[in-house]
Order: C-alpha cells, then structure tokens, then sequence
C-alpha cells in the first residue's frame, strides 16, 4: 500500500511540474507588459509634481514627458488588439496530461503486466525462483556466499554462468566443484570449454590435460574425444587430427547430433566423411581440405612434409597453403568448398581480421539469401567471427 502511495504522490508531483509553465506561461507576458505601463504612468506622475514644486523647468518638463510618452505608446503597442487565445491548447495539454497520460500508463500494465500477481519481496522470490534464471543466479550466489565449502552449489551454478555467457565466473565455479567433489567427465568438461571459451576457442594445452584426464575417467566420452581431435587440427596435425575424427565417427551411433559436425572435420583434414564411398573422387585424399578440386589444397607430399617439420615451420607452410587459397579464391570466387575452407582457416590462425574479410567476400560470391550464404552465416557464428556489415 506505501508503494501505491508514493506512486500517486510522484505522479501528482509531476503533472503539476508539466503544467505550471503551461498555467502561468501567458500571464507573465501580460503581466509584463501591464507593470511597465503602470511604471510609466508613475513617472508621468512624478514629472507633474516636480514641475509644480519648481524642481525642473517647463522645457525640461516638456521634453521629459514626450520621452516617457513614446516609451508608453511603444508598450501600449505591444499589447494584442484581441484577447489570445492559447486557452484551449493549454485545456487540451492539461487534458492530456492529467487524464491520458495516466490512462495509457494504467492500459499498458494492464496489457503487459501482471495486477492479478500478488507483490513479493525479493526473499520470497528467492525462496521460489521459478523459471528466472537471474534469481536462481542470485539465490545460488547468496547460498554460496554463506557456505562456500557446499560443492553441490559450485556444481549447479557453474553450467548456468556458462550459459548466461558468465565464462571466468563458470571457470571458478567448476574449478571449486571439482575440489570439493573431485572431478568427474561433465566438470573436466565444463571446466575445458570455459577455458576454451576465454582463448577464443583454442584448445590450448591446459584445456587438453583437462579433457585427457576426462578421458581417464569416461575413455569414450565424444565431448573430450572431439576437442582433443580439435587440438590435433589447429596445432597443424591434419594427420592425427583425421585419424582422431574418424575414431570418433567409429564410435558414434548413426543419429548422434553430433555426427555432421565430426564428419566435416574429417572432411577437412583429408578424410572421407562416416558412410562415404571410399573409392569415390577424393575420398581419403590428402589435405587439410575437403576436396582435391578446391583450390590451395596441400599434396599427399605437403603432408608427409609437414609432420616432419617443427611446430614454427609447419605453422609457415600452413599459412602459406591458407595464402595460396585466398589468392587463387580471389581470381575464381565461385567456389563455396573453398571460402568456407578459408574462412575456418584464418579463424584456426586466429587472425580474425582476415577471417572477417574473407566471409565478407565469400557472402559477395554466395549471398545470404541462398543455402550456400546461410552456410558461410553460421560457420561464422561457430567461429566467433563477427558478421556485422559483411553482407553489406
């Protein structure tokens, strides 16, 4: 009932705010102009009675009481001939300020809002979140503010910072859940994937000791597999990365959600996709690419060179390769096997800018509206890579 109050006393005080310069807006000019006149006359006044007194002399008088004359006719001039009339569209305002403007508010929560929902405190609200996540967020936090030794609190709430794009507080949260609980395949993974999440995606070497030790409990865990095989693909290891993907293909039952994806990776890396024709043109031939017709694909030879090399060299032969590409797409752009190798390239490199620019060019070539462009749109959100203006 207070808050009712202090609502319609706020209310009041603001409809008066609006309307008194509207009120008082035309009477001050008259009032003006009726002061100043009223001033003259005085003055008027005043200059008979000094020249009765003997305090000026006729000519000084006459010249006084033309001046004060002129400025009065000039005041008397300003006045409107009619009364104005700005009264009605001051009622109307009025109007519309006290009664519409209330009303339209009282429609719009009548519409939008819940007046049959009885008011509740924030502690109750805690005590029955619901479906709101930032309450269960914030019921979790108090809890664990009081008992931060309760693992099953770090448990529950790090999945829901991870979701709510929370990803450093999802990381704390599964790192005090695994102290406190040990580690099990769904925390090591959860804790991967904020790392993973924090480096742009890159599965750098603490995520993968994590994933490894997922592994040790859960051997055929298809999250920790296909970020393992993941890593092998951006250290450069088409090889072994293929072989990871295809295990995991092996494994995995035939409508398994995740299938499209690990088949594409095989793609990529030289392989032909689970349940392709083996004896089919490029299926199974080299390269960290999906066909032998795309252009800047890697020989059988560039491989077989590569995992020869250090890390620094091969990281050169692959950006040379990814170069080649982006030439040879730039002088034959119809060609959506290889935009959409590029751009996952330049995103594998993580040079973002290039990765960017190559989406702008390859949705030139295959724009939006079509399958192909959609295709290019939402390996872009995969990657991370931003899509404003790159259809423009």
């Amino acid at each position: 009932m207070l808050f009712w109050i202090l609502v319609a006393a706020l209310t009041a005080a603001l409809a008066v705010i609006l309307l008194y310069p509207l009120l008082r807006g035309a009477k001050a000019a008259d009032n003006i102009r009726a002061g100043e006149a009223a001033v003259y006359r005085d003055q008027l006044r005043e200059l008979d009675r000094d020249l009765n007194g003997g305090l000026i002399t006729p000519e000084e008088a006459d010249y006084a009481r033309a001046e004060i004359g002129r400025r009065l006719i000039a005041v008397s001039a300003d006045e409107p001939a009619e009364t104005p009339k700005p009264a009605r569209h001051h009622r109307f305002t009025e109007a519309f300020v006290l009664l519409v403007l209330p009303v339209l508010g009282l429609c719009l929560y009548l519409t939008t809002g819940r007046p049959d929902l009885p008011s509740q405190p924030l502690e109750a609200r805690l005590e029955n979140p619901g479906n709101d996540v930032a309450v269960l967020i914030a019921k979790a936090e108090r809890h664990l503010a009081e008992k931060p030794d309760d693992g099953k609190g770090w448990d529950v709430l790090a999945p829901i910072y991870f979701r709510t794009m929370r990803v450093n507080d999802a990381q704390l949260a599964y790192r005090n859940a695994i102290r406190l609980l040990g580690p099990s395949p769904v925390r090591l993974d959860g804790l991967a994937e904020t790392l993973m999440a924090v480096s742009d995606g890159v599965v750098t070497e603490e995520a993968r000791q994590v994933l490894e030790q997922s592994l040790t409990l859960e051997p055929d865990n298809p999250r920790a597999r296909f970020y393992i095989a993941l890593s092998m693909e951006q250290a450069g290891r088409p090889n072994e990365a293929r072989q990871a993907f295809e295990a995991l293909a092996k494994q995995s039952p035939a409508d398994a959600p995740w299938l499209p994806l690990v088949n594409e990776h095989i793609a990529m890396n030289g392989g032909a996709p689970a349940g392709a024709d083996p004896a089919a043109p490029g299926a199974g031939s080299a390269a960290p690419g999906a066909d032998p017709a795309t252009p800047g694909n890697p020989t059988q030879q560039d491989v077989a060179a590569a995992e020869n090399m250090s890390a620094g060299d091969r990281q050169l032969m692959i950006r040379g390769m990814v170069e080649s590409l982006d030439a040879k797409l730039s002088e034959d752009p119809n060609n959506f096997e290889g935009w959409i190798r590029l751009v996952r390239s330049y995103a594998v490199l993580n040079d973002k800018d290039r990765a960017a620019g190559a989406l702008k060019r390859g949705l030139a070539a295959f724009p939006p509206p079509g399958e192909q462009g959609k295709q290019l749109l939402a390996l872009a959100r995969e990657l991370g890579i931003a899509t404003e203006g790159a259809t423009q």
